[in-house]
């Protein structure tokens, strides 16, 4: 069972997606916030495996309350729920922990799927838009590369580029004609090699770093 907290300030939309989610069987909404102030309260109180969480909140915003959320050792993933798909503070919430982000008109199917997926931790929410969004303004916040990027070896470079576009571990193993359970083991190394969190830090720096060129959106 995956156990849920939907955080938003508008009543209509938390009580929404509530009801959306509790529709799945292996879906359960232990709580709900307005703010982020009352998200923190909420997570600490429920420990839930993922967060829905709005950006823009009175009292604390929702990036400051993702980072807080995050820092525990024990912490749920959290993806955020924005209105427009270029919203510059998403990339803010991605640094602060996020796993990624939804847009708040998303189809429940995607949003089904999308929950299952970062609960499992096997890919970015929303890879495309993501990528799109983490290009933009990645290119004006370059950094350079950490030291450990050298210690990839040449596939492990050739997976982590195929993350950053966005691509599931399926989907890098049929670029590659490997095995999904090989590009796992890659996945699992990078991370590892790079001191990284998750897949969406992992798709931050391979922009950051300039291991893979930002193209502006479309």
């Amino acid at each position: 069972m995956i156990r849920l907290v939907v955080v938003d300030d508008l009543e209509v939309v938390r009580a929404g997606f509530a009801a959306l989610l509790e529709t799945q069987e292996d879906f359960s909404v232990v709580g709900t916030a307005a703010d982020g102030e009352g998200a923190v309260g909420v997570c600490a109180e429920v420990r839930p495996d993922v967060v829905l969480m709005d950006v823009r909140m009175p009292v604390m915003d929702g990036i400051e309350a993702t980072r807080l959320i995050t820092a525990a050792a024990e912490h749920p993933r959290v993806v955020m729920l924005t209105t427009f798909d270029l919203d510059e503070h998403v990339y803010d919430a991605l640094t602060a922990g996020a796993s990624g982000f939804l847009l708040k008109d998303v189809s429940a199917e995607r949003l089904f799927d999308a929950v299952r997926v970062v609960a499992d931790g096997e890919a970015l929410i929303a890879p495309a838009i993501t990528r799109r969004l983490i290009a933009e303004f990645a290119r004006n916040r370059p950094r350079p590369a950490p030291p450990a990027i050298a210690a990839l070896t040449p596939r492990e470079l050739d997976v982590l580029r195929l993350v950053a576009e966005g691509l599931s571990n399926a989907d890098i193993a049929g670029r590659l004609v490997l095995g999904e359970e090989t590009i796992k083991t890659h996945v699992s190394r990078i991370l590892r090699k790079l001191d990284l969190r998750d897949r969406a830090q992992a798709v931050m720096t391979a922009y950051e770093s300039g291991l893979v060129v930002p193209r502006a959106a479309p």
